[in-house]
């Protein structure tokens, strides 16, 4: 099989170029977004002037992932507030750019009422601006220390659910430095196994349509030296019916109130096919993602993406004839069915890591006692 073997040598950032950065050259501050649609075949930066042209990476994923989009949302605004342009459509705007995602309403919101607080006490709107800014970076900061505290965390369960070592694991998307202020979500775990010998295997599932996984993890794994081989979302049967899967780690863009859990696509066959081989399914997130205010998987928003994403296949420096930019793969006027996420039911979900610690079974009682936990370590 197609396998990429682990590397000696230090470790190192899937990238020296960070997936985002705040900057103020003369002519006026800019969000320096790394696009990720062009990876991995090239490294290539993207400068927004403006909440739209945020608004619109979000939406075509040049940056993308449930962190870094909470991120992004909070510089978007200081964005709009230092620019001078109206502070509440450009929330509105960067709130409705993604649905699912729930951390792009959390640093819209934060970032937003930082702003109005300070014109409350009045200050200014530059000074509203430089604190809708603090509250950006805050949060910045935030996410890169749950994420360390994630991988740990993370890394003491599968030790107690998979004692010995050798680890097995089968992610699904992209989860690592390029959707985080740090080194990611469940990616992040895999990556602290790999870094203390435990990690045996990191199965890639290529995550279709727009290949995440093949793109994006594969890159991270690779440039981090660790042991992976990619496959075809379709392929992953046949592994967990051999035997070669010790747990399933996945990330995820909205959790409800009771547990469920909306993440990309083919999530959800994972966990059905989990339980039935008796493998942990395991979902590592913040806990900006839980959503007290979704109560199940049913009220979550479920991102629908246009069809050519499916019909039409896209590739970095690849010549492209398609309506969407890619080459047609289906007849003229094929319809698609392209959700962007699935949800998984909490029974199917073995565990839920967040930077305040595990929560299993998943219940609501566990979550919501976990997100007061948070509120209090945050407020104390």
């Amino acid at each position: 099989m197609a396998d990429q073997y682990a590397q000696s040598g230090e470790d190192k950032r899937p990238t020296d170029i960070p997936a985002i950065r705040w900057e103020e050259p003369p002519e006026g501050p800019v969000l320096v977004l790394l696009d990720q649609t062009r990876l991995p075949a090239e490294e290539v930066e993207l400068v927004c002037t403006d909440a739209s042209a945020l608004v619109e990476a979000i939406g075509s994923l040049a940056v993308r992932g449930a962190p870094l989009l909470g991120i992004a949302g909070a510089y978007g605004v200081a964005l709009a507030a230092a620019r001078g342009f109206d502070v509440d459509e450009a929330a509105v705007a960067l709130e409705s750019a993604r649905p699912t995602a729930v951390n792009l309403s959390v640093g819209v919101r934060r970032a937003s009422s930082a702003y109005r607080a300070e014109l409350a006490k009045g200050g200014d709107p530059e000074q509203g601006a430089r604190a809708a800014l603090a509250a950006a970076r805050q949060l910045h900061r935030d996410d890169a220390e749950a994420s360390a505290r994630m991988a740990e965390h993370g890394l003491t369960l599968l030790d107690e659910l998979l004692p010995g070592g050798g680890h097995r694991i089968l992610t699904h998307c992209n989860t690592g430095s390029l959707v985080s202020g740090g080194e990611g979500t469940a990616f992040a775990v895999a990556l602290a196994a790999h870094r203390i010998g435990r990690l045996r295997r990191l199965w890639v599932d290529e995550t279709r349509p727009l290949l995440q996984g093949a793109r994006l993890t594969a890159y991270e794994a690779a440039r981090n030296g660790m042991g992976y081989t990619l496959l075809t979302d379709n392929a992953a049967g046949s592994l967990f019916a051999a035997g070669e899967v010790d747990a399933v780690l996945i990330g995820a863009d909205r959790i409800a109130a009771d547990g469920s859990v909306a993440n990309k696509v083919g999530s959800y066959p994972l966990a059905v096919l989990a339980r039935y081989h008796h493998v942990p399914f395991i979902v590592v997130a913040p806990v900006t993602t839980v959503d007290a205010d979704t109560p199940d998987g049913a009220a979550i928003e479920v991102e629908q993406r246009p069809g050519y994403e499916v019909t039409e296949v896209t590739a970095p420096q690849v010549q492209v004839s398609g309506a969407g930019g890619g080459i047609p793969v289906a007849p003229l006027g094929t319809q698609a069915y392209n959700p962007a996420f699935d949800v998984t039911p909490p029974e199917l979900v073995t565990a839920i890591v967040t930077e305040e610690g595990v929560v299993s079974p998943v219940t609501a009682e566990g979550l919501a006692e976990l997100c007061a936990r948070s509120r209090q370590v945050t407020t104390g």
